[in-house]
């Protein structure tokens, strides 16, 4: 049997509308343009607030500030939210006048295959007769006011709950500078590095980066990693494993050891399963990279005329992955002076329903497509924009960019 989705949408007995994420009418059923009293012509393709702009008799009116944060609140979090409120509508037979209007509000994201919002599914029900309820001597109508008493109680906690989220938001945002600070400057060496968090979390996450001059002198480590999951445990989890793997570098041979060492660590962290990590040395003096990869994605060598190579040589299980350690692989390529060097976590590739080949050709055809840039600084930023979409991705994302 063959469903008429958009019939079903039309003939839906509920108020629903649904808008882009930048609020602009992509369609609307029956039922919500009665409500509403608008013609499909006059809603569709136009930004929300132009199509109903607050009340401006009323300099005191919430309705569209408190609208707008819901719906921001659909987009931020990923999440359903619901709101009540008083939105005044101008009437459609009589501009210029202002009706009083009540409406008790569902947002609700849609997700599109890749796992970004395509559309906020906005569902209403007007409930001015059930306020004017409230007010009538009469108990007639008790059980209606009784309703709206507690719809208006739910708006008052889904209100606290938003601003508690805001508070924990800044809270996450300080943790999450202070466990992944941008590394000093070490010597002449020019990097970039960017982290972006999943979409929905808190902003503190379990993927990582860090540089690490060696003790040589003309030698950097530059490593990053991937502890399984999200939120305050999984960054927990990673600013320990990251700790490790910075003291680590600077005594071991060669990355190989340190993530030989870094394993046995992560044997005794609860949490650290299947965590992986890459780390590359670079040895300028000798124009040597030497990596090694513990089940992550390979680094990028993008090379000054314009070929790209990937670093996949020397590929070994995720870290705890074993009960018996054993010796990592290593292996080696040389780079000339104008080559640059990309790590990154998964999140920068891997997409829901696609082919990790498919994100690693995306990788290499815009580093070839942005070679002319100069700097890691706007390489790293011409990459992020490539690849991840404005709204963001499911997982999150660490880059370092190396010029070499």
């Amino acid at each position: 049997m063959s469903i008429d989705y958009a019939a079903v949408f039309q003939a839906l007995p509920g108020a629903v509308a649904l808008l882009t994420p930048d609020l602009v009418f992509a369609d609307a059923n029956v039922a919500w343009l009665r409500q509403a009293g608008r013609s499909r012509d006059q809603v569709v393709g136009r930004y929300l607030f132009d199509a109903f702009p607050g009340s401006p008799y009323d300099p005191a009116a919430s309705g569209v500030r408190h609208l707008e944060a819901s719906l921001r609140a659909v987009l931020a979090n990923r999440e359903i939210d619901m709101d009540l409120q008083r939105y005044d509508v101008e009437s459609a037979q009589r501009p210029g006048h202002w009706e009083e209007r009540y409406w008790s509000s569902v947002n609700a994201p849609l997700f599109a295959p890749d796992g970004h919002i395509a559309l906020v599914i906005h569902r209403v029900e007007e409930v001015t007769e059930l306020l004017r309820a409230a007010s009538r001597p009469d108990g007639s109508r008790q059980l209606e006011a009784e309703l709206f008493s507690r719809m208006r109680q739910l708006h008052e906690v889904n209100e606290r709950l938003r601003r508690a989220h805001a508070r924990e938001r800044e809270v996450a945002l300080a943790l999450q500078r202070a466990m992944l600070p941008v590394p000093p400057p070490i010597g002449p060496h020019r990097f970039a590095v960017r982290y972006r968090p999943a979409v929905g979390s808190l902003n503190v996450c379990g993927d990582w980066y860090d540089l690490v001059q060696l003790q040589d002198g003309h030698k950097i480590a530059v490593a990053v990693g991937d502890v399984v999951g999200h939120g305050l445990e999984a960054a927990g989890i990673m600013g320990q494993l990251r700790s490790a793997l910075s003291a680590t570098s600077l005594v071991a041979t060669g990355p190989g050891q340190a993530l030989e060492v870094l394993g046995r660590y992560a044997h005794c962290v609860t949490g650290a399963e299947s965590t992986t990590a890459v780390t590359a040395f670079i040895d300028f003096s000798r124009h040597l990279i030497t990596y090694s990869s513990a089940g992550h994605p390979p680094p990028v060598l993008l090379r000054g005329d314009g070929t790209v190579e990937l670093l996949d040589r020397a590929t070994d299980p995720p870290l705890d992955a074993v009960v018996e350690s054993s010796p990592r692989p290593e292996a080696h390529t040389a780079f000339t002076d104008g080559d640059t060097l990309l790590l990154y976590t998964d999140g920068l590739i891997e997409r829901r329903h696609q082919d990790i080949d498919t994100g690693l050709s995306q990788l290499t055809d815009a580093l070839i497509r942005h070679r002319e840039l100069t700097t890691p600084e706007a390489l790293a930023d011409a990459v992020m924009h490539d690849l991840i979409p404005a709204e963001g991705v499911t997982d999150d994302t660490a880059l370092v960019v190396v010029s070499l």
